[in-house]
């Protein structure tokens, strides 16, 4: 526990400071980037004095002038902290609307043009978050979807939900698939509880959603890509 104590200190402390400053200089200013900038520097100081390290390795350059689609599987609470601070640039996030309703932290998700999205199994929501990716894109911002639509309990790479790659295909942006793991062992679904360790991250060379068919075509692709970086227990079929 003592490691979850002290990241949840780190961010408590140096959250407050930031809330109280970033948030009013960014209404002022309507310019995120200095909160933004913040916040990623908070959870890499918070991971490093709670005993985290962050290996990445980058397949491939990108393309400075591009906004991308990242594409994650998902092992744990800790992907989205390890992995943010590591994206290139200014980049939104899809994530459960519920998150949007945190006082101060929902309010700033909210200024960071977060994508919210609705777990209820309609289309109308699915589509709702969707046109709002895209316009996020249009913006200027990446977006980082974990692709599985919820952490995976026991490490294994899970179905991948089709809605990012709705969003791949109408914009044709170019999709990052992105292998995540080590953050499985260090704090478990359904626990708070964190171990130190190391977090191991590979970005792959971009895939051209144009270079597909179909929306399947490109999630096969994206699949391999993100499978073939992983340990091979995380492709085990799950057995009864």
């Amino acid at each position: 526990m003592f490691s979850a104590l002290t990241l949840l200190v780190v961010y408590i402390v140096l959250g407050i400071p930031a809330a109280v400053i970033g948030l009013p200089w960014t209404l002022l200013s309507r310019n995120i980037t200095l909160l933004y900038r913040w916040s990623m520097w908070i959870m890499r100081v918070g991971l490093r004095c709670a005993g985290i390290r962050v290996e990445v390795q980058w397949k491939a350059p990108l393309d400075p002038a591009r906004r991308y689609i990242f594409l994650s599987n998902h092992v744990s609470n800790l992907d989205p902290p390890v992995l943010m601070p590591m994206l290139p640039g200014r980049s939104s996030v899809f994530l459960k609307r519920s998150l949007m309703k945190i006082p101060v932290l929902g309010y700033g998700m909210r200024l960071g043009d977060f994508i919210p999205v609705d777990r209820d199994g309609r289309v109308e929501s699915a589509r709702e978050s969707v046109q709002f990716a895209a316009r996020v894109l249009a913006s200027g911002l990446n977006v980082l979807s974990f692709v599985e639509g919820t952490r995976s309990r026991d490490g294994r790479l899970q179905p991948f939900k089709k809605g990012p790659f709705y969003l791949a295909k109408e914009t044709g942006a170019p999709v990052v698939p992105v292998s995540i793991w080590g953050t499985e062992s260090m704090m478990k679904k359904g626990s708070v509880r964190l171990y130190p360790g190391t977090a191991h991250i590979v970005f792959h060379a971009p895939v051209e959603s144009s270079d597909y068919a179909t929306r399947d075509e490109l999630l096969v692709a994206v699949r391999q890509a993100i499978a073939s970086s992983l340990p091979e227990w995380m492709l085990e079929e799950k057995t009864i």
